[in-house]
């Protein structure tokens, strides 16, 4: 991930601190002294922009309140950039306005723009009264013609933030969403809709660099989590998926040059998932892009249908013919230490492009029991790597031996072609790779973050 990343992370270790020392002394900016009524009636949405205008044009920022009771809220905007650091503290529930028209085909209820140094938390609940709109929405069946419904929290072209101590419910569509943002963390959230819902992702990650997702609760009907094409430097730790569709990258493809790099997925629980980790590349029309340095470690897997799948044939509304080629290029991805039950066969499914095959592929210590009758399988198409230690489903991946002494003695010569992983007693001169985050230094960013929470 390089110097540069860890210098990053230092960097908003260092606005983290901050934020601590300037919250004792911000101004507090009531939404009840502008109007705002916890009757479950009264549109709040003025009151609170006005709220927000006030902290944001306030000389050191400021906190936005929402004192205990229930807040009906239609979908408002607030934007920055603000005088000083800012903060949203929902003590009580947002309850999202009953009419319906003030959703439909738009992207959004609450969102905040252009703000640096933000924080959301509070303890309260953010209810998209979504059960009001999933009738509408039928985008699967109907591609380009069916009703936008809004996201519940939208943060563009946000930096240094923090959203923590939240819950959201019943979201008409994905319940947060992330796009150019920077220096994110989100931490102890609980996000939760009807397996059934339609398109209630938990959080979508889109076009961000440095977010870190940390021991939160997510059941939906959609992905847990999805990262999208332009993000870089994500970790996600500690998270509980389930229900929903697990976590996945992409969709990527459809425009050219879509990339995700540096996603690092590791102490996490999945629970009757449709998936558990997953990477989805469309076929058809695809356009050259890239899927890299990626690790999943850590993971276990409970009656989930698919618990490891890269999917290169990605066609959710069908009509594709199987001929189709993804022309995304996915490397470096690592799959370690992922134990428990599958409910179908199938149990790792590595199916991959046949014009662009998946380069440096590795599993590790993979345990996958099926739950039925039978043993588990694993699946591999056009797919270039290794696999070690434990291997149920066995792989037909190529599994690594103990090379004979003559062979090891040849790998001093010079000119010899190989890799070196890990310790390395006595030195190697192999090439040494480090394409996979460093535990110790993720270990050690966690525990920074979960102090500076206090």
């Amino acid at each position: 991930m390089g110097l540069s990343f860890f210098i990053q992370c230092a960097c908003l270790v260092s606005f983290l601190v901050s934020l601590t020392q300037v919250q004792a002394r911000r101004r507090v900016f009531d939404v009840t002294g502008y109007g705002a009524r916890a009757d479950r009636r009264t549109d709040n949405s003025k009151a609170l922009i006005y709220a927000w205008n006030g902290a944001c044009q306030n000389n050191g920022g400021g906190m936005v309140l929402f004192p205990g009771g229930t807040y009906v809220v239609a979908p408002v905007v607030l934007q920055g950039p603000c005088k000083g650091p800012m903060e949203l503290r929902i003590q009580g529930t947002l309850e999202a306005s009953n009419v319906l028209k003030d959703f439909i085909n738009n992207d959004h209820w609450i969102t905040i723009q252009y703000v640096d140094r933000l924080r959301i938390g509070g303890g309260g609940t953010l209810d998209g009264l979504g059960a009001d709109g999933w009738n509408y929405n039928d985008c699967q069946q109907n591609p380009g013609r069916c009703k936008q419904l809004p996201a519940t929290l939208r943060l563009d072209f946000v930096t240094n933030a923090i959203v923590e101590y939240i819950a959201s419910i019943n979201s008409k569509n994905t319940h947060i969403n992330l796009f150019a943002c920077q220096n994110l963390l989100i931490r102890n959230v609980k996000i939760s809709a009807p397996a059934d819902s339609p398109n209630t992702d938990g959080i979508h990650i889109g076009g961000s660099q440095n977010v870190y997702v940390m021991d939160s609760q997510i059941s939906t009907g959609d992905d847990c989590i999805s990262v999208l094409p332009g993000s870089k430097n994500i970790t996600v730790t500690g998270v509980q998926c389930g229900s929903g569709h697990g976590i996945s990258i992409g969709s990527l493809g459809r425009s050219a040059g879509d990339y995700v790099s540096d996603l690092y997925v590791r102490h996490c629980r999945f629970v009757s998932t449709d998936n558990g980790v997953r990477i989805k590349t469309w076929s058809v029309d695809s356009q050259p892009g890239t899927v890299s340095h990626v690790a999943f470690e850590h993971l276990e897997m409970v009656n989930v249908n698919n618990p490891i799948i890269i999917d290169q044939e990605y066609c959710p509304s069908g009509g594709c013919t199987g001929q189709e080629s993804s022309k995304v290029q996915i490397s470096d991805i690592k799959f370690n230490d992922i134990r428990g039950i599958s409910n179908t066969r199938n149990a790792v499914t590595l199916k991959c492009s046949r014009s662009t095959p998946c380069q440096n592929v590795e599993l590790r210590d993979i345990d996958l029991t099926y739950r039925g009758p039978g043993a588990a399988v694993s699946l591999c198409f056009n797919v270039e790597g290794r696999a070690y230690g434990v291997q149920n489903p066995p792989s037909n991946m190529k599994t690594p031996g103990v090379a004979p002494y003559d062979e090891i003695e040849d790998a001093n010569e010079e000119g010899t072609q190989g890799r070196s992983y890990g310790i390395q007693n006595p030195s190697s001169n192999l090439k040494t790779v480090q394409v996979f985050p460093n535990h110790e230094i993720e270990d050690a960013r966690v525990q920074q973050f979960s102090e500076l929470m206090y």
